[in-house]
């Protein structure tokens, strides 16, 4: 089994890289869907409505993720220390998951595919090296565009602008004291269109097996 870490800011063209690797038939493993399963389970719920009230559930109990956004990403200390609380409930969550289905991976790899590179897994992790993943992946690859068009797509996921300038905070905290490994990392420019995007991704793809 092959592990692919990506690696870049919101916006960057992770998702977009993560795809078209799944075209070539790569396992991806999408951190953002796991926490999404984390949020629907009882207790979580339960906790989050504790501390943030019960106006961040729907008519359903299930958890509004925008209303929580809203209490945990902004300018004050206070937001700070609910997204702090806030990770500290999820992560740990989806790091277990992630754990078991990587483990259900090699294992189904050991007992049905023949000798060669096996199942090739793409983690879709954000601040995938901060949360001590870059050491399980055997190639990690960068995805960068240029901020324009990274802008540009952040306004297109509706956030305001306090927001962003809130998770663009959050991100650059623990980014700003990393450390990239060497000796495995690849890059890709996800600025252009889909095609130049692909291309890339494409002649990463083809040197797996190399």
């Amino acid at each position: 089994m092959i592990i692919i870490g990506l690696i870049g800011r919101t916006g960057a063209g992770k998702s977009t890289v993560a795809r078209r690797f799944a075209v070539h038939g790569g396992h991806v493993i999408d951190a953002d869907r796991i926490a999404h399963q984390v949020l629907e389970e009882p207790d979580v719920i339960h906790q989050i409505a504790d501390r943030f009230g019960a106006d961040v559930l729907d008519a359903d109990g299930r958890i509004r993720r925008r209303a929580v956004a809203e209490r945990v990403f902004g300018p004050t200390p206070n937001h700070d220390r609910a997204l702090e609380w806030l990770e500290m409930l999820v992560h740990p969550r989806v790091h277990r998951r992630i754990d078991a289905e990587l483990a259900a991976l090699e294992a189904r790899d050991h007992e049905h595919i023949p000798p060669g590179i096996g199942t090739v897994v793409v983690l879709d992790v954000p601040l995938l090296v901060q949360a001590g993943w870059a050491d399980r992946c055997d190639r990690l690859v960068e995805v960068n565009c240029s901020e324009e068009v990274r802008r540009q797509r952040l306004a297109a996921r509706h956030w305001s602008p306090a927001e962003q300038e809130a998770r663009e905070a959050a991100w650059n905290r623990k980014y700003s004291a990393t450390t990239l490994p060497s000796g495995k990392m690849s890059s890709v420019d996800a600025s252009g269109d889909l095609a130049y995007t692909h291309s890339q991704v494409d002649l990463i793809w083809s040197g797996l097996s190399g």
